[in-house]
């Protein structure tokens, strides 16, 4: 899986998407992503699978049980194992629920 492929997966959700973050202030439902570290595999003294440990923050402005159903579902259907953490942010006044995934590249060394 490339991050491309994970962008087009996450859009399928139709709320505004973006690596990191984004430019300008956004709305809540929204979606970043963001690589966190990485969990790559050795072998003979060299990278031998690329492994990325990615995650997936959903900011919504009230607990919204439908939309992680759907967000948890898109992950599902895709094969895309997760673990989940959730936080209130007062200053923001925002839920961010965050995904951890670990996604291994289509890169082979």
């Amino acid at each position: 899986m490339k991050l491309e492929e994970l962008n087009s997966i996450l859009n399928q959700l139709g709320i505004p998407v973006a690596y990191s973050h984004f430019k300008e202030a956004q709305e809540a439902p929204y979606i970043c992503y963001v690589v966190d570290d990485d969990n790559n595999m050795g072998a003979d003294n060299k990278v031998y699978k690329k492994i990325d440990n990615i995650n997936i923050e959903l900011y919504t402005d009230k607990k919204d049980l439908e939309l992680e159903g759907k967000l948890e579902k898109i992950l599902d259907d895709n094969n895309i194992f997760y673990e989940n953490i959730e936080y209130y942010i007062d200053s923001e006044e925002l839920f961010k629920k965050t995904y951890e995934i670990g996604v291994i590249l289509d890169v082979d060394y």
